[in-house]
């Protein structure tokens, strides 16, 4: 975690007010699980610009396992169709090793019932694919994966 404090300094009718500006940048370990090395890029490319992270990749399910259990990992990125081990399968295999790491699902099957599958299962979210950029960075946001400031008086 990086905190930066900066004062800073506002004129007002009666005379000058100091506050500080607290910044928070907070580095996430991301993994992003995908047979396909572009939509993996892509998935990197996705990624806010302010976002800070070290990011890892795997190319299927049984993969992502073992950097899981090798590392820490904050964030998981996930596809559903790959080979060896699909996501479906990381997603139980998670649940059953009671892991904590957060699941974000992008994939092309979009069919309603495997949406509700993986949330059930435990994903946060579930994006279709191609993600853009900004709705992965407002689900980041929603579930605090983001740059974070503060002003304190």
């Amino acid at each position: 975690m990086n905190v930066r404090c900066k004062e800073a300094l506002q004129r007002s009718g009666d005379g000058v007010i100091a506050f500080y500006i607290i910044e928070v940048n907070v580095s996430f370990n991301v993994l992003i699980c995908d047979d396909s090395a572009m939509a993996r890029k892509m998935a990197k490319r996705a990624l806010p610009s302010g976002f800070s992270a070290s990011m890892t990749e795997a190319a299927n399910g049984l993969d992502a396992l073992d950097v899981i259990s090798s590392q820490p990992i904050d964030l998981l990125l996930l596809d559903l169709t790959m080979p060896v081990l699909d996501g479906i399968g990381v997603l139980e295999e998670l649940r059953r090793r009671q892991q904590k790491v957060f699941v974000i699902v992008v994939s092309g099957d979009v069919q309603p019932v495997m949406r509700q599958r993986v949330v059930e299962l435990g994903a946060l979210a579930f994006l279709p694919k191609p993600v853009s950029a900004s709705t992965l960075c407002d689900v980041l946001e929603q579930y605090g994966f983001s740059r974070y400031s503060a002003v304190v008086n």
